[in-house]
């Protein structure tokens, strides 16, 4: 990673894994730049498929997160070569290594590529579920690993620190919906709640599920039984959260209720009803790309006790579905 003095892309490059370093080094030698500060590596692997999706979130990062971007193509049939670039990214150029191959493949050819002695976020970037020892490999080496923890089922660990873009996406949502309850009469409600309903964009209900099982660890409650999930039309991307509802009933056999809703794309209205008093405000929850998501997780790495103990809920509520 180096000051670029002008934000052009330098590559592709086509070589062999042999060859990356030199590769990369004639690139240097035509930015003209001789000092490098090597911060991180960041190993994507992903499928052709996914492979432009990936590059723009990686794009939107800055260097200081990983100087060295490697991205494991992994449904080529033979190593058929390597791309490398160097790429601008706010200022700053990081090397970009590309790999077209298959897993059993990329096992090999990823870690003498690695930069020594720096922080390795490694990402799943892929719809599969892990197979063989790839990700298994990568794991024992990463510092960070980020993926869609629950529908591959990657549990926390004291080895590395668990990223989870599901996680990351409700933040904005946690955020608010906290506030909600820095009023002491509000407080006061947080024993009667006793139901809760999330409504997600599009299929996927796993962002929701870990805020469901955040809800549900502040609150006590064993599991996510009365928890229902339901997917809505809103203006947000596939899996964002619509709406959230948590009710129950006062000691004053009043109904209580603590909403959030989107209007529009950014805007959500807030409302507050317990002991006869209604309460509703307006607050901004952005919407947060993949790239940004990348950038909040990789420089707040989660290790915190409330995600694990969240996880754990969301796991436990999908298997019980399956099991039924």
């Amino acid at each position: 990673m180096a000051e670029a003095t002008q934000l052009k892309p330098l590559g592709p490059v086509h070589t062999d894994v042999r060859h990356v370093q030199t590769a990369l080094d004639d690139l240097w030698d035509q930015a003209l730049i001789e000092t490098r500060a090597f911060t991180g590596n960041v190993i994507a692997l992903t499928t052709s498929r996914h492979l432009k999706r990936v590059q723009d979130a990686l794009a939107g990062l800055e260097g200081r997160y990983a100087g060295r971007q490697i991205l494991g193509v992994m449904d080529g049939n033979d190593l058929v070569g390597v791309q490398v670039s160097l790429v601008p990214q706010k200022g700053l150029y990081v090397e970009r290594v590309i790999l077209n191959a298959n897993p059993e493949q990329l096992h090999g050819a990823i870690l003498p590529l690695m930069r020594p002695a720096t922080i390795n976020h490694v990402w799943w970037a892929a719809d599969d579920a892990p197979g063989g020892q790839l990700l298994r490999e990568l794991t024992d080496i990463a510092d960070q690993v980020i993926v869609d923890s629950l529908s591959l089922d990657v549990p926390p660990s004291v080895h590395y620190a668990l990223a989870d873009l599901g996680w990351s996406r409700s933040a904005g949502w946690r955020e608010a919906f906290a506030q909600i309850f820095d009023s002491p009469d509000a407080t006061l409600q947080l024993p009667s709640l006793r139901t809760l309903r999330v409504t997600h964009a599009g299929e996927n209900d796993l962002a929701a599920r870990l805020f469901a099982g955040w809800i549900a660890h502040i609150l006590g409650w064993n599991d996510l039984s009365t928890v229902q999930f339901t997917s809505g039309d809103c203006a947000r991307e596939n899996g964002d959260l619509c709406s959230v509802e948590l009710s129950g009933q006062g000691q004053d056999g009043k109904g209580v209720r603590f909403s959030l809703e989107t209007e529009g794309k950014e805007m959500c209205r807030v409302r507050a009803e317990f002991a006869g008093m209604g309460r509703q405000t307006e607050v901004v929850i952005p919407r947060m790309s993949l790239s940004v998501g990348l950038e909040r997780v990789m420089s707040h790495p989660e290790r915190a006790p409330v995600f694990e103990a969240a996880w754990r809920l969301a796991k436990d509520s999908l298997d019980r579905q399956e099991q039924q």
